[in-house]
């Protein structure tokens, strides 16, 4: 049985646009690929809770001397640096993809903090930030009052008549 496939030239051009980005971005050598040291990004969980937010990167490998953390005008910034382990000359690496060099992210966080209340925790290769929110930024229960009397709706069932 013979089947008819119907060609999608946008499909084939952003799979030659991902080839020569991969070719163009990657340092080929004879023996493998290496990867290219550059910045890159750090990946963070974000969560909003009542009382504070509470952001984590993953960041194993991380010396915390080699980490930077600032608050500063509701923007969160971590900056750190992963070290290149030294190469070993007569070895020929198959693979090479753990990641070294500098990375920084910051983001702008929706509500004033309490900065000197901030709490940072690195456990197991996960950073965790507590950033408490200022009592400005905490959310705020209205009561409502009535200032009338309160009215009561009176009913009467009416009779219903068959015809």
């Amino acid at each position: 049985m013979n089947y008819i496939t119907r060609g999608d030239p946008s499909r084939e051009m952003i799979s030659l646009q991902t080839m020569l980005d991969r070719f163009f971005n990657s340092d080929q050598s004879v023996s493998g690929t290496r990867w290219v040291p550059q910045n890159w990004d750090l990946a963070l969980d974000v969560v909003e809770k009542e009382d504070e937010y509470v952001v984590k990167a993953s960041l194993p490998g991380i010396n915390l001397e080699d980490l930077d953390i600032m608050y500063n005008a509701n923007v969160l910034t971590i900056k750190g640096e992963t070290k290149k382990e030294e190469e070993v000359e007569d070895v020929c690496y198959h693979l090479r993809e753990r990641r070294y060099g500098v990375f920084s992210r910051s983001i702008a966080l929706p509500s004033t903090i309490k900065a000197e209340k901030i709490e940072a925790n690195y456990e197991a290769g996960v950073l965790t930030l507590r950033l408490p929110k200022s009592e400005d930024a905490k959310p705020k229960r209205i009561t409502v009052r009535s200032t009338g009397k309160p009215k009561v709706l009176e009913g009467r069932a009416a009779s219903i008549s068959k015809n």
